[in-house]
């Protein structure tokens, strides 16, 4: 036979146990839902400069003037090899090998030049990036969406996302 001081134990251990362990898997599904939220947003479209300055006349200099700017907002280096950039028309820019420093930039142009690791070339000859409006798309490696940024066309010729 039990105790009644064993019998008052079970009742007011069990349930607690019970709760205890409800509120710790709860806390581990929000916490493991929050670190893959946290994963998606490290790299982000940070600005798009969709109206070079000047007139469009199909210049390397004016091209390169066109452009997309991603940011890691994580503290950690992100390989962005074989992600792309893409607008609505399907103009696509594939990265080759490259990893982005922690916290770090890199600009996107539309025309022609050398890769550094802070600006990135999408060697074409004509202009990308609709000045009435448009929607840059960057995809990871799986071709999983990671940031849209939509735009209308303003008379300041770029925009923050």
């Amino acid at each position: 036979m039990r105790s009644e001081r064993e019998e008052v134990r079970n009742i007011i251990v069990y349930p607690f146990t019970v709760i205890l362990g409800l509120v710790m898997a709860l806390g581990l599904v929000i916490a493991t839902g929050s670190q893959a939220q946290a994963a998606v947003y490290r790299m982000q479209i940070h600005e798009i400069y969709y109206n070079s300055p000047g007139p469009d006349y199909g210049g390397n200099s004016s091209l390169n003037h066109e452009w997309v700017e991603l940011h890691n907002n994580s503290g950690a280096a992100i390989s962005l090899a074989d992600w792309t950039l893409r607008d609505k028309a399907g103009h696509v820019f594939r990265f080759g090998a490259y990893t982005i420093k922690p916290h770090g930039y890199v600009t996107i142009h539309t025309g022609k030049g050398a890769g550094t690791q802070t600006d990135r070339y999408w060697n074409r000859s004509w202009y990308i990036w609709n000045n009435t409006g448009d929607t840059a798309i960057l995809e990871n490696q799986h071709g999983t969406v990671i940031d849209k940024c939509s735009y209308q066309g303003t008379s300041q010729g770029y925009t923050y996302c």
